[in-house]
C-alpha cells in the first residue's frame, strides 16, 4: 500500500526516520524490545495493522521486558509533573477527594510491596472509584494471574497512545 491511500498519520509514522520512530514509540511504551518489534514490521498499511501488531508484540515479551514496560507507568494518583499523557490517562484522579487521594497511596505501596512493581490499568475513561475498586480486587490475585493482568493492561494502554500517536499532526 502507498502513502497515498495509507491515512495521514500512519504514512507520517511509517515514513519516519527509524530513530525518531523509536522515539516516538517509546513515549508510547517503555519497553525497548516492543518498539523494536514494531519498528521491524514497519510499513503498515492500515491503523489496524499497526494495533495488531503491537498486540503480537506484546503478547511475547520476556518478564524483563514487561517490567521495562511498567516502569514508564507512574502511581495511579501521582502522575510525573510535565507527563500530559499520564495526567490525561488519570483524569479520573485528578479531582478526587482527598480520602480517596490516600487510598490510592495505600493500596499503590500494598500492591508494589506485594508484586514488586506499580499497578498497573488502564486508567483512561474510569473513575478515580473504579480504579480503587480495581487495585483492591487485584491485590487479592496470585502473581502469575497478575502477570497477564498487566500484559493485558498494557495492550490497552499501547493500542490508546498508538491511536493517539497516529492522531498527532506530526509525530
Amino acid at each position: 500500500m502507498t502513502s497515498s491511500t495509507t491515512p495521514g498519520g500512519l504514512a507520517r509514522f511509517n515514513a519516519l526516520e527509524e530513530r525518531t520512530a523509536h522515539a516516538a514509540l517509546v513515549e508510547v511504551c517503555a519497553s525497548a524490545a516492543w518498539a523494536r518489534g514494531l519498528l521491524a514490521r514497519r510499513p503498515y498499511a492500515t491503523p489496524d495493522a499497526l494495533l495488531a501488531a503491537s498486540d503480537a508484540v506484546m503478547a511475547g515479551l520476556s518478564a524483563a521486558d514487561l517490567a521495562e514496560a511498567m516502569a514508564g507507568h507512574p502511581p495511579i494518583g501521582r502522575p510525573e509533573p510535565g507527563d500530559p499523557t499520564s495526567s490525561r490517562e488519570q483524569r479520573g484522579m485528578a479531582g478526587a477527594p482527598e480520602e480517596l487521594r490516600a487510598r490510592m497511596l495505600e493500596l499503590n505501596l500494598a500492591y508494589q510491596e506485594k508484586f514488586g512493581h506499580v499497578f498497573l490499568i488502564r486508567a483512561t475513561g474510569r473513575t478515580g472509584e473504579q480504579m480503587r475498586d480495581a487495585v483492591e480486587e487485584r491485590l487479592g490475585n496470585a502473581p502469575e494471574q497478575e502477570y497477564e493482568i498487566v500484559r493485558a493492561e498494557l495492550t490497552a494502554i499501547n493500542r490508546i497512545r498508538l491511536g493517539r500517536l497516529l492522531e498527532e499532526e506530526e509525530v
